[in-house]
């Protein structure tokens, strides 16, 4: 005879018509509850009775129970300098969205100089919180292996992905905003296009790959070329030179860019354009596949409220930009959830928002 399942948040949440973060409000009775209207509460706490739902309190025991403390652990050093800094909104909102949930905030950084390690003597130091907020595009996956084994509750910024385990992550939808600005490239006229991404094999790059591939075939065009671009800056001129030249040849008229960290993809491209009398987007459309690194001006480091995004050039490219601020609330929201619930690893996709700027125009 198989056992029926336990009933988890997510049953509620859909019983209730409300969402999960509103049903981990009312079930959890902490201070943050009193947010919720008393209407809605109600609604919760019937859907919950309805469907027999009770607290895991075998399994919080077994996670070391409750002090009400998150952590928030880099893999990188990517604590800000100043507010144009790339990580400044996610910091920003997992402590603001701590507070509100009445929960205390733990900033973890590694011990030494040498490369990050969760781990320290084989202890995880991460344990002092309830569970933990992970950051950082380097990952050490065998730590994240270690966490996994350890049944330590975390759900990482980004997604992230670990042979035979399945991972909590909040992430931006790169397949799906890569997927439409193809299509708003196609809608645009242009037929030729072609795509440069890093050297690495990361998830972010794969998933923007995905994109490119399912807009290609959304808009009912072949394959088209995928450029990795080296690390250096001098090899990235000189390979972007033969590139211009084939593309010109080929009739390329529209190309996507994935930012690299540098942004020196961006910076090459622009000179190498120039230097061969190629204008944007009169002879070239280039849109952005995320924010470009701010050079002196602020940043458009927010999702919410996305203003100009420019290189030394000064250019407001095409682009779309990362809902940063959206994915540290999200991240503490799931966090929260998943110690509540105890019914296995949560993965959340966050919409990305598309940015009008002057770098894509029609094909002459």
């Amino acid at each position: 005879m198989t056992q029926r399942r336990r009933p988890t948040q997510v049953d509620i949440a859909r019983a209730a018509g409300v969402s999960q973060a509103t049903v981990s409000l009312v079930v959890s009775g902490g201070q943050a509850s009193g947010q919720v209207a008393e209407q809605t509460r109600r609604a919760v706490l019937d859907a919950a009775a309805r469907l027999g739902y009770t607290v895991n309190t075998a399994a919080r025991s077994l996670k070391g129970g409750r002090n009400r403390m998150l952590g928030l652990y880099t893999f990188e050093p990517v604590f800000p300098v100043d507010q144009r800094d790339f990580y400044f909104p996610f910091l920003l909102d997992v402590e603001e969205a701590t507070a509100a949930f009445g929960y205390d905030l733990l900033l973890f950084s590694s011990v030494g100089t040498g490369e990050r390690r969760i781990y320290s003597g084989g202890i995880n130091r991460l344990k002092v919180a309830d569970g933990c907020v992970l950051l950082g595009r380097h990952i050490d996956r065998a730590d994240l292996a270690d966490l996994v084994r350890e049944d330590f509750p975390f759900v990482f910024v980004g997604r992230r992905e670990l042979p035979g385990a399945e991972l909590s992550y909040v992430a931006p939808d790169y397949v799906g905003a890569t997927r439409d600005m193809v299509r708003r490239l196609a809608d645009a006229g242009h037929r030729r296009l072609a795509y440069l991404r890093p050297a690495d094999h990361q998830e972010p790059t794969r998933d923007r790959e995905a994109g490119f591939r399912a807009g290609l075939a959304d808009a009912g065009l072949p394959d088209q070329p995928v450029h990795e671009m080296p690390d250096d800056a001098a090899t990235t001129a000189t390979l972007l030179t033969d590139l211009l030249q084939r593309w010109r040849a080929d009739g390329v008229t529209a190309l996507l860019v994935e930012p690299s960290e540098d942004d020196q993809t961006v910076a090459a491209l622009e000179r190498v354009a120039a230097t061969a009398g190629l204008r944007i987007p009169e002879d070239l459309s280039v849109a952005l596949l995320g924010d470009p690194a701010p050079s002196g001006a602020p940043s458009t480091a927010s999702g919410s409220t996305p203003g100009t995004a420019t290189t030394p050039s000064g250019r407001d490219w095409t682009r779309f930009t990362l809902p940063r601020e959206d994915m540290g609330r999200a991240a503490v929201r799931l966090l929260l959830e998943i110690l509540d619930a105890d019914d296995g690893p949560r993965q959340l996709s966050v919409a990305c928002t598309p940015v009008d700027g002057d770098s894509v125009g029609s094909p002459r």
